[in-house]
């Protein structure tokens, strides 16, 4: 349910509605607007009676949300959310991309390869110290090592940094490194994990199920933030199908489902959606056309000497090519890719023999 308050509410006229909320053993969420201040009220649904609440001074209509994700929904936030993370604007017209390894592999590697997509116009570095792979004896990932070098690439190149949680036991670990966690396709029903994000305030990358439909990714997305952590990004890599070719099937119809249903950013990742570099290129210009708030892509200076995901990998000059053309997308679409500068000390960038 959604209670609007009158226009221009006093902070008195807000903390007694939101204390008479309360009173009735009900969660309050407020979301206040230039003009409009709206609160979004969670709980027994028995106790939400709309006539009650209406004889609240300071209200002025309330409204009951009929679908099962209530905060996620576009009735309780109808602009669209934007999400800022260390300059990087993401959603509301602003494109986040994001480009990295699979996996921390070394220093000097991810060195090389932040430098390369930093250049190219990326504006978030991913990579994984925690890999949950499908056999026990592909490599795991470096775990805090791992973590460590991240926060050290993205600092010398200016960039967030973006990286895997798959336990809710490591989120206090992750949080101390990274700007944004990421809760992969195979946990985005892990509700304990969903839960423990959702109490800190960092961003949440939350991936799409591979056999999730769109209302699930969007249930998944309200444990997050019924803890209390606004700050939920979408991302749609792809379902399981019938078909072969290709790793996944990338459903580039999500992005404007999702955008008629909820307020939340939704970004796009190619590289695991199909498994092809050969692909992944036309499949993000498609997601930049079909609406979508960023790109997620796995860059890797040698591919075929990575430790996990090596042949869905695009070599830095291929990225380059791609941000070529998703600039001018954007351009097209009235999109706008934020970009830090930040000054990098000559002669500290390390480079790495290719392969």
């Amino acid at each position: 349910m959604i209670i609007v308050l009158k226009p221009h509410p006093t902070p008195e006229v807000v903390r007694h509605v939101l204390e008479r909320i309360e009173a009735l053993g009900l969660t309050p969420h407020l979301s206040q607007g230039v003009a409009r201040t709206i609160i979004g009220v969670i709980g027994d649904e028995e106790k939400l009676q709309v006539q009650p609440l209406l004889a609240i001074p300071g209200v002025e209509q309330v409204v009951p949300i009929l679908k099962p994700f209530k905060l996620a929904s576009r009735e309780f936030h109808r602009d669209d959310l934007t999400i800022e993370v260390k300059g990087v604007k993401i959603g509301g017209g602003h494109l986040a991309m994001i480009a990295g390894p699979c996996a921390i592999e070394s220093e000097p590697l991810l060195m090389e390869v932040a430098g390369q997509v930093k250049e190219a116009g990326a504006n978030i570095l991913r990579g994984g110290a925690f890999k949950p792979r499908t056999s026990p004896y592909s490599f795991q990932g470096l775990g805090e090592d791992g973590l460590k070098i991240l926060q050290a690439v993205g600092v010398q190149f200016g960039m967030p940094v973006l990286t895997e949680v798959m336990d809710p036991r490591q989120v206090e670990q992750v949080e101390r490194y990274a700007d944004i966690f990421q809760v992969g396709a195979r946990n985005m029903q892990n509700f304990d994990l969903l839960k423990e994000v959702g109490k800190t305030r960092l961003p949440v990358l939350l991936k799409r199920g591979m056999s999730a439909t769109v209302k699930d990714l969007l249930m998944s997305a309200e444990y997050i933030l019924a803890q209390g952590n606004r700050r939920v990004i979408l991302c749609e890599r792809g379902i399981r199908t019938f078909e072969d070719s290709t790793r996944n099937t990338l459903d580039l119809s999500s992005v404007p489902n999702v955008k008629g249903l909820s307020h939340l950013p939704i970004i796009v990742d190619p590289s695991h959606a199909t498994g092809r570099p050969d692909l992944i290129p036309a499949m993000a210009r498609a997601a930049i056309a079909a609406g979508c708030d960023g790109v997620h892509v796995e860059v890797h200076s040698c591919p075929e000497k990575a430790l996990s995901d090596g042949p869905q990998a695009l070599l830095p000059e291929q990225y380059t090519r791609l941000m070529d053309s998703l600039r001018q997308l954007a351009e097209l679409m009235d999109k706008t890719i934020d970009v830090p500068e930040i000054d990098v000390p000559e002669g500290e960038t390390v480079s790495c023999a290719r392969c």
